[in-house]
């Protein structure tokens, strides 16, 4: 026999780590929330917020306290001066809040106040990007709709797949979606109407029984929520990459789910015993973990590469997708899985038994 890392006979008590499972992930998503609260929001990067962003390389490495001190004359209004991708690249983004100056003007004294007090540094302004407030607003709008819409989506997939309830869970995303839509047709306020849509989703698939695409979802919530938390604990921008990133992060999470909830229906039927049912998924998630730890393995490697060699232009989307394969594989066993066992199989298991 061939080297397995994880061997056949394998049988760790994952649901009887479930509470220590919970207690983590409460603990990481209540850090997340204070320091998007004490941080009064996400960082948002230049598409979100407005304004213009100036990338500069120079050709040695330079204290960023030297960079804003060469800026600290420079009339614009919420000047923001930090470090950009890798210690040796040597590039810097200075920021500002106003996008009524024009690019051209911004430019120009930028290139004015280093070239007068970098004491002879030379150094290359590489891009320069201006976004207006208002476009700023509606691509968060459109952003968040889009992170709304894939988790309903996905919970009326999981609903129809794993208990046959399309008709339920498609009227449930027709009314929750068509909600949304509306209102944003009368022109309020998204955000907090997104959020509350989301609770509200969740809400719906536990009313309605919808017990698989209640577990999919909350994980999948889960990972977004961990993956923003520790941005902002990291001082990290979100922008549209990072938006890109969580929605890949959505999309390989679920794929995992989906495997061991196919292996829970599976061994599921002809058991009998309801309170067996916890043995089942435990069972279930053992048979399927050889393969998630190596799908998990190969992604990260390749994650990894892509963070390290990428270059300083995605290595934030890199880091999202990094923290988000971990949380997603970890979210799969100890969020999905011990969900499911709370609410009971579905429907469609239970006709199978009967049968």
């Amino acid at each position: 026999m061939g080297f397995q890392i994880i061997k056949p006979d394998t049988n760790i008590d994952f649901i009887g780590l479930k509470k220590i499972a919970f207690i983590l992930s409460a603990v990481i998503i209540l850090a997340g929330l204070a320091s998007l609260v004490i941080k009064g929001g996400p960082k948002y990067g230049i598409d979100f917020a407005g304004g213009m962003i100036v990338q500069v390389k120079l050709d040695k490495n330079t204290d960023v306290r030297d960079l804003k001190d060469a800026m600290s004359g420079v009339k614009l209004p919420g000047l923001v001066v930090q470090t950009f991708g890798l210690e040796d690249d040597n590039e810097y983004l200075i920021r500002t809040s106003t996008s009524e100056i024009s690019s051209q003007d911004v430019r120009t004294q930028v290139s004015e106040a280093l070239g007068k007090n970098l004491n002879g540094t030379n150094f290359e302004i590489q891009r320069l990007e201006m976004v207006g407030p208002k476009v700023g607003a509606d691509l968060r709008t459109k952003a968040l709709e889009a992170l709304f819409y894939a988790v309903l989506i996905i919970a009326v997939y999981i609903s129809g797949r794993f208990e046959q309830r399309w008709t339920v869970a498609a009227i449930m995303a027709a009314v929750l979606g068509g909600s949304i839509y509306g209102i944003g047709l009368i022109g309020l306020d998204m955000g907090f109407l997104i959020i509350a849509a989301l609770l509200i989703t969740v809400g719906m698939c536990w009313y309605l029984k919808l017990n698989y695409a209640l577990g999919a979802v909350v994980a999948l919530i889960h990972d977004v929520m961990i993956t923003v938390g520790i941005f902002s604990i990291l001082g990290k921008e979100f922008d549209l990459t990072i938006i890109a990133a969580l929605l890949t992060i959505i999309g390989y999470s679920l794929n995992d789910t989906i495997i061991v909830f196919d292996r829970i229906r599976e061994n599921s039927i002809g058991q009998k015993n309801s309170d067996s049912f916890g043995a089942v998924i435990n069972k279930s998630i053992n048979q399927t973990l050889s393969r998630t730890i190596m799908t998990s393995l190969t992604t990260l490697l390749v994650v990894a590469c892509l963070y390290v060699l990428g270059g300083s232009v995605i290595h934030d989307f890199a880091l999202a997708l990094l923290i988000g394969v971990v949380v997603g594989t970890y979210s799969s066993i100890f969020v999905a899985s011990p969900i499911l066992l709370g609410f009971g199989p579905g429907t469609i298991i239970e006709k199978e038994v009967e049968a």
